[in-house]
């Protein structure tokens, strides 16, 4: 019996694009509604999350995660409700707060999330909404930060991001637009408009 030839080395293949999603597969019912239903002081947070050239991306897949009101980072898992019968997903329970939401681009490239104000989720934290995006044309999805504009002064001295220019730190903060709703576009990249700053995680 002769040794096995050795396999033949594997060729790299192309990267894949992250997207496009499809209805029946990530995104769930009530996926945008991450405060309990009738909690008070919720606000809304939206957007749309546009490409290179300013057109907006109606696929992408936002998903955000939280600290809650006190700051806590231990959400509650187990909040999705799912059908008896059939097992599919019916929404989430409408009672706890899981500081997760995952939040499919509409046709026009929109997005929004109905969430609790975050806090700090340690002394001297400024509190945000922590950013995932999935679009197709990314290799790897990308991570951001929501600051609302109250701790936008916080922000501009905190040291990892006091040293972005003013115009870079601004993609950073939300746009109040009236009480208890904020804008935040995301912008994959730079030309028509000012990119949004993405985070690297080593």
């Amino acid at each position: 019996m002769g040794t096995p030839a050795s396999p033949a080395p594997l060729e790299p293949t192309p990267s894949q694009t992250v997207g496009p999603f499809y209805g029946y597969a990530l995104p769930f019912t009530g996926g945008e509604e991450l405060a309990p239903v009738g909690h008070p002081g919720t606000i809304t947070v939206h957007g749309y999350v546009y490409d290179g050239a300013g057109a907006p991306v109606p696929d992408a897949l936002v998903e955000i995660w939280q600290a809650d009101e006190a700051g806590s980072l231990k959400g509650a898992p187990g909040s999705l409700r799912r059908d008896p019968v059939t097992g599919g997903i019916l929404g989430r329970n409408g009672v706890d707060f899981t500081g997760f939401a995952r939040i499919a681009t509409d046709a026009s490239g929109r997005w929004f999330v109905r969430t609790l104000p975050p806090g700090p989720h340690r002394d001297g934290a400024v509190p945000y909404l922590s950013v995932c995006v999935f679009a197709r044309g990314l290799l790897h999805h990308l991570f951001t930060r929501i600051h609302l504009p109250e701790h936008a002064a916080a922000l501009a001295a905190d040291p990892a991001f006091g040293e972005l220019s003013e115009a870079r730190r601004q993609t950073l903060v939300a746009v109040e637009e009236r009480p208890g709703v904020y804008r935040f576009d995301i912008r994959l990249q730079g030309g028509a408009g000012e990119e949004t700053v993405f985070l690297d995680f080593a």
